[in-house]
């Protein structure tokens, strides 16, 4: 590619998606595009991504993703595309969809492939696959309709456990996310659930403190960060308006303190098997609750966490000595070299871990 000899990289920024965490993509999208800004090599292309699915550039025009690898404008023109960073959070970009199409026209990506994102995205999934790689997760049952039969199981739950989370399987940053401490909170929050999402889990609620770390490849090294702790207020959880209110009372910490030599290695442990074993690649975000009488729980995996300007995966990563521009456009450049001279061969990821 000629774009290649000059060492140009025409990166291709996505974000939005119209979904219910549009307005957070772009602030993601705004924090890599001020991180590239240093890489001379890599010039972006920034497209929004509308509820259609639908691009339009920075003018307004509208703009197609062909199967030539080439951005194709309404006034036909054309940019020739040699990488895709996808900052959609939720669908299509952590659902695996756009990633699909990507793997079609054969475009190198930031983040997992289509496989690995469908099966993070789908709580009930990714609990499976944690259960096969013998992984600790929160208990949980699993409803597939809303029929008197299924709501039984909720409701046994609730008797049971005494208070519950009911989540919608297919969404993101707790969208979706109800906690229920009786029959009343219980029925409304299953009925939105299952508006939300064909399928639903009632999950036992743990007293528990919340722990995050960011696993990610720099220079092709799998690195698993400290976990770093999310402190929510006693009258909430860590819900979507707590995650990016300007409001919020929920307190973040780059590195969690008190946490024992066994515990660490628990957590690293269980986020190498969790991230190879489902195929993760670049980046993900793994959360685990951590009990009062010192059990470890997965409790979910971010395969595109929010790096908004109070996320914690950037803060953990520059918490370890790690630069994002360095991190990313490394990523970036081999993707590129890989694809150029052997575009039919997935890029292999090494395993060692720091």
């Amino acid at each position: 590619m000629s774009n290649q000899t000059q060492n140009i990289i025409h990166t291709l920024l996505i974000c939005g998606g119209g979904g219910s965490e549009h307005d957070i993509s772009v602030r993601s999208a705004d924090f890599i595009q001020q991180q590239l800004a240093t890489s001379p090599d890599i010039v972006i292309t920034r497209v929004m991504m509308d509820a259609r699915g639908h691009l339009h550039c920075a003018s307004g025009k509208n703009c197609v993703l062909g199967s030539n690898g080439k951005l194709h404008y309404d006034d036909n023109n054309t940019q020739t595309i040699d990488y895709v960073i996808p900052a959609i959070h939720g669908y299509p970009g952590e659902t695996g969809d756009l990633q699909s199409w990507l793997e079609l026209i054969n475009l190198p990506y930031y983040g997992s492939g289509p496989e690995a994102n469908k099966n993070c995205f789908n709580k009930v999934t990714t609990k499976l696959w944690l259960h096969a790689l013998g992984i600790n997760n929160t208990p949980y049952h699993f409803l597939y309709n809303d029929t008197p039969e299924e709501i039984a199981k909720a409701q046994q739950a609730l008797s049971l456990w005494g208070e519950l989370f009911i989540k919608a399987s297919h969404q993101g940053s707790s969208v979706g996310c109800y906690k229920v401490c009786n029959e009343q909170e219980l029925k409304h929050a299953l009925k939105a659930a299952f508006a939300l999402s064909p399928y639903v889990l009632a999950e036992k609620y743990l007293r528990a403190r919340e722990l995050e770390v960011a696993v990610y490849t720099y220079d092709e090294m799998l690195c698993i960060t400290s976990p770093g702790e999310i402190c929510a207020s006693k009258e909430s959880f860590y819900s979507y308006e707590e995650k990016y209110s300007a409001n919020s009372r929920t307190k973040t910490f780059v590195r969690a303190q008190g946490l024992t030599g066994a515990q660490l290695h628990k957590i690293k442990t269980a986020s190498q098997r969790a991230f190879i074993g489902l195929k993760l690649k670049d980046l993900a975000r793994i959360d685990f609750f951590l009990t009062q009488d010192g059990n470890i729980y997965l409790n979910e995996i971010n395969t595109f966490p929010g790096m908004t300007s109070i996320s914690l995966f950037p803060q953990m990563l520059k918490n370890a000595n790690h630069d994002f521009c360095y991190y990313l456009s490394s990523l970036i450049r081999n993707a590129c070299a890989t694809t150029a001279s052997t575009p039919n061969e997935q890029l292999r990821q090494k395993t060692s871990i720091r």
